[in-house]
């Protein structure tokens, strides 16, 4: 003996209604239930399956995976400024934030897949020889744009691994500027011109990042050769003090600048090199205030800078070097 109950919704239920079986499959959802009772038409209850219930699913699928999409949002900002705003250096900060782009990116292009095949599903066509076949493409795609796989390998492993991140200033090998955005496949860089470059990640070879923990201002300051060089180094010295205890650079130079004495000797020149340890980026800047302050120093202090060399010129009235002309 076996028990069943069955409720009945007045509302949904007509005189007759079960005279007949209803033509509507389990996954034809609501709206084929509804047509049916309301009208016992078995033509209305399948054009409410394919006008009413499907549209209205698939719009709920489309609506869910936006919902889902901007909590996994909320959450994984919530965790980065959560992590930048620890007592964490600005570097991290600035890759916490880079990770929380890529990691935006992964969860969206994972969601928006997952959203395709449940509509697919949705639509009634089954969704095992498509998952089967995306595999035979993939792998065929995977062939054929090698190239794009690499970069995207390789994009991966320099956000990870920290090579560097947006506002930095790189030297790539091709191009050098400063880091405006970085993505999986390409970064932006902006060059001391303007110029926009948009660089394969797959193509870098070599990264020089001066923008990592802390950088160096290197001046090659050339005299004359008469000079004397043992003023030279004093001057250079107190120059590079006086910056060093300026409070306007307090906390960009980092260190006692070093004065490393004679770089190069050529032809009327002495060249003294100075050092100064900066913070990452302010090297430029260091190195123009110096230059300014080694030539008033140096005009104070009579010691001359070599000329440059000049062509010389003919006197007046006189023929320059050369075959006669011929008449």
């Amino acid at each position: 003996m076996s028990l069943s109950t069955t409720v009945t919704l007045p509302f949904l239920t007509l005189p007759g209604a079960d005279a007949v079986a209803s033509p509507c499959a389990s996954d034809d959802g609501i709206s084929c239930d509804l047509a049916w009772r309301w009208t016992q038409n078995q033509t209305a209850a399948e054009l409410a399956t394919v006008l009413i219930g499907r549209p209205l699913a698939i719009l709920v699928l489309v609506l869910g995976g936006l919902l889902v999409r901007w909590l996994a949002g909320r959450l994984i900002d919530r965790m980065v400024d959560r992590i930048a705003a620890g007592p964490l250096n600005e570097r991290r900060q600035v890759r916490a934030r880079t990770m929380g782009s890529l990691i935006k990116s992964i969860v969206t292009t994972v969601i928006v897949f997952v959203v395709l095949l449940m509509i697919i599903s949705e639509v009634g066509y089954p969704i095992g020889p498509i998952i089967a076949s995306a595999g035979v493409v993939g792998v065929a795609i995977g062939f054929g744009a090698q190239s794009l796989v690499k970069d995207y390998l390789s994009g991966m492993f320099m956000i990870f691994e920290d090579q560097y991140g947006v506002g930095d200033s790189v030297d790539l090998g091709t191009v050098v500027g400063a880091v405006e955005a970085v993505g999986l496949r390409v970064t932006r860089l902006r060059d001391v011109h303007g110029t926009v470059w948009y660089v394969r990640n797959g193509e870098i070879l070599r990264v020089g990042n001066q923008s990592q923990n802390w950088a160096r201002t290197v001046l090659d300051v050339g005299v004359a050769w008469n000079s004397d060089l043992d003023a030279v180094r004093a001057s250079l010295r107190a120059v590079a003090h006086e910056l060093w205890e300026d409070s306007a650079y307090a906390g960009v130079v980092l260190e006692e600048p070093e004065v490393w004495g004679v770089e190069a000797l050529t032809g009327e020149t002495v060249t003294m090199r100075v050092t100064l340890k900066t913070s990452p980026g302010e090297q430029s800047r260091v190195a123009r205030a110096m230059r300014e302050r080694i030539k008033a120093r140096f005009d104070l202090d009579g010691i001359e800078m070599p000329a440059p060399a000049r062509a010389a010129t003919p006197a007046a009235g006189t023929r320059p070097a050369g075959p006669p002309p011929t008449s």
